[in-house]
């Protein structure tokens, strides 16, 4: 079975957004970003909620384009339609048979890309398998954060961290299953 990677940037205080969906303080140049654009190569599928697909509109993207060309991409949502949507973009039900057919289907492990709503509904299912952080060296205080609303308590183990330019830490842990 395909692990689950949830591969994502963070504040020191947990929030993987500001207000109203601000990224502006994250850390978006030097080796850090080289190092994340190479790793996302290794992926062959995305995951996401409907709001962190809907957040690309404000970068560009259109309805119904894929974000990630290389990949294929699964937005989960119980609500988000899209016509003309390329082939390479799947809306699916927000339920575990759902997850469980994608990391049923062969490939490389899964890129779990948000957002934290999503991510906090897998962890309290027990899928994310590991958490890469983009660990940023600022705190916003408010925003989206990290794990949404779950109350989960995991116990994790630390498989890599690296420091890059201006700060940024990349932390590897893996997810202990209760």
């Amino acid at each position: 079975m395909r692990k689950i990677v949830y591969y994502v940037a963070t504040s020191l205080d947990g929030f993987i957004s500001g207000l109203n969906g601000d990224i502006s303080g994250f850390v978006g140049t030097g080796n850090g970003l080289k190092k994340y654009l190479s790793d996302l190569k290794k992926f062959d599928t995305v995951i996401m909620g409907k709001n962190t697909y809907e957040f690309g509109y404000k970068f560009g993207l259109e309805p119904g384009q894929n974000p990630y060309q290389h990949m294929l991409t699964y937005i989960f949502s119980n609500s988000l339609e899209l016509e003309n949507a390329d082939p390479n973009v799947q809306i699916k039900n927000i339920n575990l048979e759902e997850i469980e057919k994608i990391q049923n289907q062969s490939g490389s492990d899964i890129y779990l890309c948000g957002g934290g709503q999503f991510a906090g509904w897998l962890l309290d299912n027990q899928k994310i398998d590991f958490l890469k952080l983009k660990l940023n060296p600022l705190i916003l205080g408010q925003g989206v954060k990290l794990f949404g609303n779950s109350i989960l308590s995991s116990k994790t183990e630390l498989i890599d961290s690296e420091l890059y330019d201006n700060g940024l830490q990349f932390m590897t842990y893996k997810i202990l299953k209760s």
